[in-house]
């Protein structure tokens, strides 16, 4: 006969597993953040399980075991654990462009194409308040939002005298769809000063960074903002669906955020060291709405070349850098290259410019708010250029036939709406220059989002092609369509093969007016 240990082994497979605890999936809700990360860290220090971990904890537990784990011994994945919900309202698109600017970023923002912005208001400044600019930004940041204002109304009756609605679309959904189509084009007209929204759900990991970038940001609205992110983190968290006291959101994994000099001290030395090296290329390139730089053999000079292009004041092109910088001299390189890493401290992450080894490289120069859209793209790497009005801003030929259609573009520039167009963003130009001497700052917020930036968008294959088939969509805005579209080209001419699979929409296809 078997022994019982024999007997035992052969018993039939679920009953052998009767002894181990049954399988559970569960979701989790209404714990603190650091609680929850404290109960999932734990899954690598010991065998209870979450829900047991969470009901023997206190906060007081918590904040002992990240203290330990987090800040004296480093484990700073144990953040990653940590989500947290923010919402920041009644903030400048300019201030919106750097709180979403993270690689792991959650959100999004109110939309340019679906909401009218009149009633919004904008952002003063305080490196402008109470100077003798101030009257003219006022003025300024009021003229924009007036001419946004007639634009929208305006361009919303040529399109609805060009396009007939169909039967089987009510009236509201016509005048909801060609309105969208109206809010395209005079969005341009919005400076960065215009208020929007942003409700974000991120990782302490990520917000701890966020609020350190922010607090060393130059411009005052910035570290206002990561300082009420910080304060938010510390103090109890509304709570619309419950009238008990919450905790503090994350009292103990962002309590030590604070700025770093690193970047700032980088770029004021990149940007002196930029001006001299780039100063034999002469003026910027425009020629291109999207050129594909060149896949380089040596990570070094495609990591410098970055650095110059992402600190180059005078917007050249990606190609013009990378050209200047495959002839230079060894020792510049490495110049260049200790320049940006020597005054990075301990806790100092990397700079973004660092990021290297990408095989396609896309420089594209683009209104800001077509940037914007594109800026949602997290699987790329992304390095802008400092913000000029130099690049001028897109023409109101290119905008009205892209966005309205041929009909209502020709009615709409027939009926002087081009110059109106052309005249409001003329005068925040003019207006930007008597505010820059006494604010140079402030004068960025007068930037309309029809002025075009520059921005280079390093990324795998893959990611390109998702970009192209997602943003060349026939009811995306046209502008990012342009943009997507001349990624595709680009990728095309130099590898046809990697072109074929992608599923691109030709942008200048028929548009259907009313597809959104």
């Amino acid at each position: 006969m078997p022994t019982p240990a024999a007997s035992t082994r052969s018993t039939p497979p679920e009953h052998a597993q009767a002894a181990y605890p049954p399988r559970r999936i569960y979701s989790v809700v209404g714990v603190p953040p650091e609680i929850q990360a404290y109960a999932l860290a734990k899954y690598s220090r010991s065998s209870q399980g979450m829900l047991e971990a969470i009901q023997e904890l206190s906060a007081q537990k918590a904040e002992q075991f990240l203290n330990t784990f987090y800040f004296q011994y480093g484990h700073r994945s144990i953040a990653d654990l940590a989500h947290l919900v923010f919402g920041l309202e009644q903030i400048s698109i300019l201030a919106a462009i750097a709180v979403v600017d993270e690689p792991v970023w959650d959100g999004q923002e109110r939309s340019t194409r679906y909401q009218p912005f009149h009633k919004t208001g904008w952002h003063l400044p305080s490196e402008v308040a109470g100077t003798p600019a101030e009257a003219t930004f006022v003025r300024t940041a009021e003229g924009l939002f007036a001419a946004y204002d007639g634009l929208s109304a305006a361009l919303l009756e040529h399109l609805i005298d060009a396009v007939p609605r169909p039967a089987e679309l009510s009236e509201g959904d016509y005048r909801r769809t060609l309105r969208a189509r109206a809010f395209d084009v005079a969005r341009s007209l919005l400076p960065l000063a215009t208020h929007t929204s942003v409700g974000q759900i991120v990782s302490a990991r990520v917000l701890e960074r966020q609020i350190g970038r922010l607090l060393g940001s130059p411009y005052a609205e910035m570290r206002a903002v990561g300082g009420e992110l910080k304060a938010a983190c510390l103090a109890p968290p509304s709570a619309p669906l419950s009238d008990d006291p919450q905790p503090p959101a994350a009292p103990t994994l962002v309590k030590y955020a604070e700025p770093s000099d690193f970047p700032s001290r980088v770029a004021a030395e990149l940007t002196a060291a930029t001006a001299e090296l780039l100063r034999p290329l002469g003026a910027p390139d425009r020629s291109a709405l999207v050129e594909l730089g060149e896949a380089g053999a040596d990570p070094l000079r495609e990591i410098v070349a970055t650095l110059l292009y992402r600190h180059d004041l005078g917007g050249r092109s990606f190609r013009q850098i990378q050209e200047l910088v495959a002839n230079l001299p060894q020792a510049r390189i490495d110049e260049v290259f200790d320049l940006s890493t020597r005054a990075r401290g301990r806790h100092d992450d990397l700079l973004r410019e660092h990021r290297g080894g990408y095989a396609l490289a896309f420089d594209v120069l683009v209104d800001l708010g077509s940037f914007r859209d594109l800026h949602r793209h997290r699987r790329c790497v992304q390095v802008q250029q400092p913000l000029t009005w130099s690049h001028a801003f897109e023409p109101p030929e290119t905008v009205f036939d892209n966005g309205l259609g041929s009909r209502a573009a020709l009615s709409a520039l027939e009926g002087g709406l081009a110059e109106a167009y052309v005249e409001a963003l003329l005068k925040a130009e003019q207006a930007a220059d008597l505010v820059r001497p006494s604010a140079p700052l402030a004068a960025e917020y007068l930037q309309p989002l029809a002025y075009r930036t520059r921005c280079l968008f390093k990324m795998d294959w893959s990611e390109a092609a998702y970009i192209v088939e997602q943003r060349t969509q026939s009811q995306g805005h046209f502008s990012y369509r342009r943009v997507a579209w001349g990624m595709y080209e680009a990728l095309r001419a130099r590898y046809p093969k990697l072109a074929e699979p992608i599923r691109a929409t030709d942008p200048d296809g028929p548009l259907d007016l009313l597809r959104r």
